[in-house]
């Protein structure tokens, strides 16, 4: 058997807009309902299962990776840079305003409505096989 990573949950304090969010900035198909979760399916056949938080509940941010071609890439960040969103080149936030160059590609990170940390990427880390 083949191990794949299927979903995951993304909890949210509104799940409508975090999956919104992130449908629209990666150009993805809108979110589909699936019982108490909005669900986002990127290429590879995995989907972010959005779902709201409890209420007073505290949200632990988490961190998601998309890997993307260079097109792709200009396009998400063109998104980022119009609707005037801070970025970064760094995970800690360190690196305001720029973008990485890890392994000969591109990487940028950035913040959804909810706190999590988005990420895209050109290369993978540790670069593509030989």
């Amino acid at each position: 058997m083949t191990v794949q990573l299927n979903h995951t949950i993304v909890h949210a304090y509104d799940k409508a807009e975090s999956a919104a969010f992130l449908s629209e900035m990666l150009g993805l198909a809108p979110p589909v309902p699936f019982g108490p979760f909005l669900v986002v399916e990127v290429h590879n056949g995995v989907s972010l299962d959005f779902i709201d938080a409890d209420p007073g509940q505290q949200i632990e941010p988490q961190h998601y990776a998309f890997l993307v071609s260079e097109p792709e890439f200009d396009v998400i960040f063109g998104r980022i840079v119009e609707r005037g969103l801070p970025y970064f080149a760094d995970p800690g936030g360190q690196e305001p305003g720029q973008i990485n160059h890890h392994y000969g590609g591109r990487g940028v990170y950035w913040a959804d409505p909810g706190g999590n940390w988005l990420e895209i990427i050109t290369v993978p880390y540790g670069g593509w096989p030989s």
